[in-house]
C-alpha cells in the first residue's frame, strides 16, 4: 500500500471515531494508530489501546527526544501527539494507518505526509447537535463539555485545510461517504 495514510479529524463528538471503527470494520489491511496523551484515561480507555497514556513531564521529555511525527499541547498541560515508533510499527506490518485525531494534529500529519495522506474533516450539523452528543456520552463533566464546544467553534476554521469535509448528519449517509472516500484513495 506504499505507506498510505488516512486521517480523521473532528472537533469532539463529531462522530469521528465511530466513522473511524466503521472503516476499520471494512478494511483488514488498516491499523488504528494509537495516539499518545497526557490526560488521564477516560471511562473504561486503557494504556496501549485507546492512548498510549504519558504524565505531562514524560510527554515533554519524549518531545525533547524528537519521538513524535507531530503533537500539540491542546489545553495547558494536556499534550497529544502521534509517537514515530506507532507509525514505522504499523508500515513494518505492511498496513495502512488510519489516524483519529485533533484537528490541528490533521492538520499538521496532512503537511507531513502529503500526498500519501488522506485527510478528512468530520463535523457535526451543528453546535447544538454537538453539545447534545457530549452530554449523551456521558464521559465528561458539563464544564469540559463547554471548553470543548466552545473550542469546537475555532476547530471548525480549519475544515478547509483537509482533502474533504465530511458532515454527520446521518450515520448511514456518513458511513457511506466515507467508504467512497477511503476506497478511491486506497485505489488510486
Amino acid at each position: 500500500m506504499n505507506n498510505k495514510v488516512i486521517i480523521f479529524s473532528a472537533p469532539s463528538g463529531s462522530g469521528k471515531s465511530t466513522i473511524v471503527n466503521h472503516i476499520l470494520s471494512r478494511h483488514p489491511e488498516m491499523e488504528f494508530s494509537v495516539s499518545a496523551t497526557s490526560r488521564q484515561p477516560r471511562g473504561s480507555e486503557r494504556d496501549g489501546v485507546e492512548y498510549h497514556f504519558f504524565t505531562a513531564d514524560e510527554f515533554r521529555h519524549l518531545i525533547a527526544e524528537d519521538k513524535f511525527v507531530e503533537y500539540e499541547e491542546v489545553y495547558p498541560g494536556s499534550f497529544y501527539g502521534t509517537l514515530k515508533s506507532e507509525v514505522q510499527k504499523i508500515w513494518d506490518r505492511g498496513n495502512v494507518i488510519i489516524f483519529d485525531v485533533d484537528v490541528k494534529g490533521g492538520v499538521n500529519l496532512k503537511k507531513y505526509f502529503g500526498d500519501k495522506a488522506l485527510s478528512v474533516f468530520i463535523q457535526a450539523p451543528s453546535v447544538e447537535e454537538l453539545r447534545r452528543r457530549l452530554t449523551a456520552r456521558g464521559t465528561d463533566s458539563e464544564e469540559a463539555i463547554e471548553k470543548r464546544v466552545s473550542k469546537a467553534s475555532e476547530e471548525m476554521t480549519y475544515a478547509d485545510k483537509f482533502d474533504y469535509v465530511l458532515v454527520n448528519d446521518d450515520l448511514d449517509t456518513a458511513f457511506r461517504e466515507a467508504d467512497s472516500l477511503v476506497d478511491s484513495f486506497l485505489c488510486a
